[in-house]
C-alpha cells in the first residue's frame, strides 16, 4: 500500500513491526451526565492485525473509538499508542500520529466537492496559496489506487450514501495511516464494493497497519478478524482469537443470552394487492418503467446494487421522489401525486435508511419523535392543542412493545444507539392505522439482537395482514425475509423471484447477467 501523508509525520516513534503492540488501553472509564459509558475497559491492538470490536448498540464501542480518535479523553485509565502515553489527544493530533477513523456518521460538508472534503483542514499549498491542482491530482491518484470510481469535482451532497462512504474511507487513507478505525464501513456498500474494501484491508494489514473494525455482520467478522473484543453494557467481556470461537458463542458473549436463529419463520399469506406500481419513472431518471406490486400478508423484497434505483422506488411511492411517468395505486386507488402527509393518511409509512438526516430530530425526545407522524389525529391533538397525557401513554406503550432500553421516552434521541433509534422510528408505525410499511435499509448499523427484534416486528406486521416492502443491500436479509423479491439494475426491474426460487445464486446471477448484457451492448456499438 503506497498511501502517502499529506502533512508532516508527528509520530512519537518509528512505526512498530507487524505483531508488535500498537495500541494499549487499560482500565478505561468514561462518564457522561447521568451515564457511565465505559467502565474499566481494556483493549490492545497489534500492528498488522484486524481487531474487531463486537457488542450490542449502546455497549460502548463508539465511546471507545472516539477516545482513540481524540474526540474526548477518558476519565480514568491509561492509553498508549506506539509506546507513548496519550494525554490531551485531539482529533488533529491523532491524525498526525497516524490514527485515522472512519465513523458510521459521516463528517462531510455536502456543499463542498469531493476533493475539497478530502483536504478540508489540511489543504496543500504552493507559494502560500492553495494548490487546487495538486490536491485534485493527489485525490485522483488515491481513488485509482483504492479502486473507487469517484469524481473529485462532484458536489458531495449529490453522491449516494455508498459513494459518501468511499469519500470517508479515502479521507482516512490520505495520511500516513498506522491505525485505521472502521465503524460499520460496509453498511451502504454493495457486495462488489465490499470485496474491494476487504482487498484494501488485506493490503493495509500486510503493510503493518493496525485495524480496529466495528461490525455486526458475522460473515465480515469471519472474513477479516484476527482477534475479537466483546463489550457489553460499557464493560469488557472478553478478547478471543477469531478462529477459536463460534458465531453462537460470540452472540452469547455479546448479549448475555442465547440466540438460536437470526431470521424468524414468517407465515406469509398473500392477500389483496395494496401497492401496485405500473410503468413508474422518476424525474431524475433513477427509476425507469418499473412494474411491481406488494400484497397484504407478505414481505416483498427489493434487491440490487447501490445506485440501481431500489430506494427511489419506495421513496416515490411515499411521495419523496418526483414522478415523471407511470401509475401508483394504493389499495386499488390511483394516486396521482403522492405526498408524505397524504400517504400517512392512506395508511402508508416510510422508514428511511439515513435515520439521522431524514428520520429523526436528534435533539428532541423519544416521545416527540415517535408521535410526530400522528399529531393530526384527534387522539393526540384537539383544536390544535396537544393532548400530552394521551401522547405519553401511547408512546410509552409503543416503546414497551419494541423493547426500547432504557424506556425513558423523554430522553433525547441523539443519545440513543443505532438500534434504539430505529425502534423510535418503528414506533411511528404503531401510533396510527398503517397497512403498508416501506423499509429502506432497515438494519443498517444495528446489532444482531436489535436486528432480530426488527425482524420480529416485521413478522408481526405481516401476520396481522400488513404489506411490507423491504429495500436492502444485505442479500441474506432479503432472501430470508421475503416471500417475493424484485431485483433492480440501473433503474429497471431485472428479475422477479418467488418462493423457492429466491436464492443467493439466482439473485446474484441476475445482477451479473445484466452487467454482462450491458458490456456486450457497449462492445457492439
Amino acid at each position: 500500500m503506497s498511501v502517502r501523508t499529506a502533512e508532516p509525520d508527528q509520530s512519537p516513534s518509528s512505526a512498530p513491526q507487524t505483531g508488535a503492540e500498537l495500541l494499549v488501553m487499560q482500565a478505561i472509564t468514561k462518564r457522561f451526565p447521568g451515564v457511565v459509558a465505559l467502565q474499566d475497559v481494556s483493549l490492545d491492538v497489534r500492528a498488522g492485525e484486524v481487531h474487531v470490536l463486537f457488542g450490542e448498540n449502546g455497549a460502548g464501542k463508539s465511546t471507545l473509538i472516539n477516545i482513540i480518535a481524540g474526540t474526548f479523553g477518558p476519565d480514568e485509565g491509561t492509553f498508549h499508542f506506539a509506546g507513548t502515553e496519550m494525554k490531551g489527544l485531539t482529533p488533529y493530533k491523532a491524525r498526525g500520529l497516524g490514527i485515522s477513523p472512519v465513523f458510521q456518521e459521516f463528517s462531510l460538508v455536502p456543499s463542498l466537492t469531493v476533493v475539497e472534503n478530502l483536504f478540508l483542514g489540511r489543504e496543500l499549498a504552493s507559494l502560500g496559496l492553495t494548490d487546487a491542482r495538486a490536491m485534485r491530482r493527489r485525490a485522483t491518484e488515491l481513488f485509482d489506487e483504492l479502486g473507487f470510481g469517484l469524481d473529485p469535482d462532484r458536489e458531495t451532497g449529490t453522491l449516494s450514501r455508498a459513494h459518501q462512504q468511499m469519500v470517508e474511507i479515502a479521507k482516512a487513507l490520505l495520511t500516513n495511516v498506522r491505525l485505521l478505525i472502521l465503524d460499520e464501513p460496509t453498511a451502504s456498500l454493495t457486495e462488489r464494493e465490499t470485496e474491494r474494501l476487504f482487498a484494501l484491508i488485506a493490503r493495509l494489514k500486510a503493510s503493518g497497519v493496525g485495524i480496529i473494525y466495528v461490525s455486526h455482520r458475522m460473515p465480515e467478522i469471519r472474513a477479516l478478524a484476527d482477534r475479537i473484543t466483546v463489550l457489553r453494557d460499557g464493560r469488557f467481556v472478553k478478547t478471543v482469537q477469531a478462529d477459536s470461537v463460534s458465531d453462537n458463542d460470540l452472540i452469547e458473549l455479546m448479549t448475555g443470552r442465547k440466540l438460536d436463529v437470526m431470521f424468524p419463520e414468517i407465515e406469509h399469506k398473500p392477500g389483496e394487492i395494496l401497492v401496485d406500481v405500473e410503468a413508474l419513472s422518476v424525474a431524475d431518471g433513477s427509476v425507469r418503467g418499473v412494474n411491481l406490486h406488494a400484497c397484504a400478508g407478505e414481505i416483498t423484497g427489493i434487491a440490487g446494487l447501490v445506485g440501481c434505483g431500489k430506494s427511489e422506488v419506495v421513496r416515490a411511492v411515499y411521495g419523496l421522489a418526483a414522478i415523471s411517468d407511470g401509475t401508483i395505486r394504493i389499495g386499488g386507488i390511483p394516486v396521482d401525486a403522492p405526498a408524505p402527509r397524504a400517504s400517512l393518511s392512506r395508511g402508508v409509512a416510510y422508514f428511511p435508511a439515513d435515520r439521522g438526516a431524514e428520520g429523526l430530530a436528534l435533539t428532541r425526545p423519544i416521545r416527540e419523535n415517535a408521535s410526530m407522524s400522528a399529531l393530526d389525529l384527534p387522539s393526540f391533538a384537539r383544536f390544535g392543542i396537544l393532548r400530552l397525557p394521551a401522547e405519553r401513554s401511547a408512546i410509552r406503550a409503543a416503546m414497551e412493545r419494541l423493547k426500547l432500553r432504557p424506556p425513558d421516552i423523554e430522553r433525547a434521541v441523539g443519545n440513543l444507539s443505532g438500534g434504539n433509534r430505529q425502534k423510535v422510528m418503528l414506533g411511528r408505525g404503531l401510533t396510527r392505522d398503517i397497512r403498508i410499511f416501506l423499509f429502506d435499509e432497515p438494519t443498517v448499523g444495528i446489532d444482531v439482537g436489535a436486528k432480530r427484534e426488527v425482524y420480529d416486528f416485521m413478522k408481526a406486521l405481516v401476520e396481522q395482514g400488513a404489506a411490507v416492502i423491504v429495500v436492502s443491500s444485505d442479500l441474506q436479509e432479503v432472501i430470508h425475509l421475503s416471500n417475493r423479491v424484485y431485483v433492480m439494475h440501473h433503474g429497471r426491474i431485472a428479475a422477479e423471484f418467488a418462493g423457492e426460487d429466491i436464492s443467493e445464486q439466482n439473485i446474484l446471477a441476475s445482477f451479473f447477467r445484466e452487467e454482462e448484457a450491458e458490456k456486450n451492448a457497449e462492445a457492439a456499438q
